[in-house]
């Protein structure tokens, strides 16, 4: 039975942090043209509270609150393809030690993808875990049981005879003269798949919390904790001192943990390089300005020089006159044409490189704007109508909106192929909210309260927040067709930060495909 095909754009909201909010986009193009456009509109409304605009929040400093990663994604395989197929990375890892054909830096190359795969399929069944404990937990059946179960024991005995045989290999490959470097990165490698089974089997455990500690539910987590101990006395053994402390502070435990993941994952990073593009068109919009103020001056010049005499009093005036209005001419027109460039230019543009072929995969470009230049499409407003208070208020209460907005256009040829299809990009960005907590009032009141029994006062605790609302429109545009889709959430803040997410209208489906339009 052959799968569905994968949504060519998908979107993850979530809170990071107290202080950054994300959102995770997938761009898996369909292979059905050379080239996918993805184009993605954030509306931010702001209470005027806040104190944001174009003066207090300039482009530069928008710009600076935003951290992007993009990446390949990660390749989808099962633990038993992971052991079977003979294209998995445990394949070409044990086939490039015997043959002695690949490179060293390959075979790092191979063993960082495998945790790579190897952390995708374990984090899948973790995700797995977590909405079948949720059915349960409204409803326990025989069958989710049975599945439960199935569905555990296949993965701890795959994630078993995973690394055991990558232990083997790498037993093997430390016989052999490579460089110190691969032995480390080897280790490495080692160690990060010891702590991806135990952080993603901890996580399955701590999901099952709901369920009865008895039975089969019992033995289920004691074989998923009895995985999570053999690696934690696997790292001990080995003298690595990635191991939970129950009363430290597990510093030690955080850095190394953290600085695996990224050595590990950054063979699927990609890098994005500036291109000045729109500085490019400014340039050209102020010499044409520049050029309309000289004509101007010059044609002052001529008039005057036929009408008076050059060493006349008249003469120098005009010419004066003739420079001042030629310099405000010029400084005008250039602020005509910024504004026009800022309208229909985008702020910065970036080409996507592979920095391990050199070869760029497409654009990314980038826009923002502030108030009066922002308007907000009636499908995003009629999303915000649902709430009395935002209905209510239009024209009476004022808030801010930014819109950003970024275009990725992919040149699909480009992009690296797998049994499954085309490999599709994801891309990360995280918006610090820290300018928006700066004007906000103190966290906490005292409230007065009046006890009905005795009419005495007390005080109760108040807790001052503010709501601010971000919409997206997604569009993706292949073969001639556009599609689009809606989502509104709400950040629930104080000036301590983010406090809750709010998923006011989950992801409108996207509408039936039309005719493809301009994106911008």
């Amino acid at each position: 039975m052959s799968q569905a095909p994968a949504p060519l754009l998908q979107n993850r909201l979530d809170v990071h942090d107290r202080k950054q909010f994300e959102i995770k986009l997938e761009y898996q193009p369909s292979g059905a043209d050379n080239e996918t456009r993805y184009l993605v509109e954030t509306y931010v409304f702001l209470p005027a509270s806040l104190n944001i605009d174009a003066e207090t929040y300039p482009r530069a400093a928008f710009y600076a609150d935003i951290h992007n990663y993009i990446r390949f994604k990660t390749p989808v395989m099962t633990l038993e393809e992971l052991l079977a197929s003979d294209v998995a990375p445990l394949a070409r890892l044990e086939a490039g030690l015997l043959t002695g054909l690949v490179s060293e830096a390959e075979l790092v190359y191979q063993a960082k993808l495998l945790s790579c795969i190897f952390r995708g399929a374990l984090r899948r069944f973790a995700n797995g875990v977590d909405e079948q404990c949720e059915g349960m937990a409204r409803g326990p059946s025989e069958g989710a049981c049975a599945r439960l179960e199935s569905d555990a024991g296949a993965v701890t005995e795959g994630a078993r005879r995973v690394l055991d045989r990558f232990r083997v290999w790498a037993r093997s490959a430390n016989r052999y003269r490579v460089q110190e470097k691969t032995r480390a990165s080897i280790r490495l490698v080692d160690e990060y798949l010891s702590l991806t089974v135990e952080q993603f089997f901890r996580k399955a455990v701590a999901d099952m919390d709901a369920l009865p500690r008895s039975g089969v539910y019992i033995e289920l987590r004691k074989d998923l904790m009895e995985e999570v101990l053999r690696e934690e006395q696997y790292r001990k053994d080995h003298q690595l001192r990635s191991v939970i402390s129950p009363t430290g502070d597990n510093e030690e435990y955080m850095h190394r943990f953290g600085f695996l993941k990224k050595f590990c994952m950054n063979i699927l990073f990609l890098s994005a390089r500036r291109a000045q593009r729109r500085q490019g068109w400014e340039e050209v919009l102020f010499a044409l300005a520049a050029g309309v103020a000289m004509t101007f001056a010059t044609a002052v010049a001529f008039w005057a020089q036929v009408r008076y005499t050059q060493a006349s009093l008249n003469f120098f005036l005009i010419m004066v006159v003739g420079y001042m209005m030629k310099d405000r001419i010029k400084e005008g027109m250039r602020r005509i044409f910024s504004q026009v460039a800022a309208r229909h230019l985008f702020d910065r543009t970036a080409h996507i490189v592979d920095p391990v072929t050199e070869r760029s995969l497409g654009t990314c470009e980038e826009k923002m704007d502030y108030g009066r230049a922002v308007r907000v499409p009636a499908e995003v407003m009629a999303l915000r109508f649902r709430d009395d208070f935002i209905t209510a208020t239009q024209g009476e209460l004022s808030e801010t909106v930014l819109r950003y907005q970024k275009q990725v256009v992919l040149d699909v040829d480009l992009l690296p192929r797998t049994e499954r299809g085309v490999s599709g990009i994801t891309d990360i960005i995280r918006l610090n909210v820290e300018r928006f907590l700066r004007d906000m009032d103190e966290p906490e009141y005292a409230l007065e309260y009046v006890d009905l029994e005795d009419f005495s006062v007390g005080r109760v605790r108040g807790a001052k927040s503010y709501q601010v609302d971000l919409a997206f429109r997604f569009f993706v545009q292949e073969a001639g067709q556009e599609r689009v889709s809606l989502q509104l959430v709400r950040l629930v803040m104080d000036r301590n930060g983010i406090k809750r997410m709010l998923r006011l209208y989950p992801e409108q489906p996207p509408r039936p495909e039309q005719p493809m339009r301009s994106a911008a």
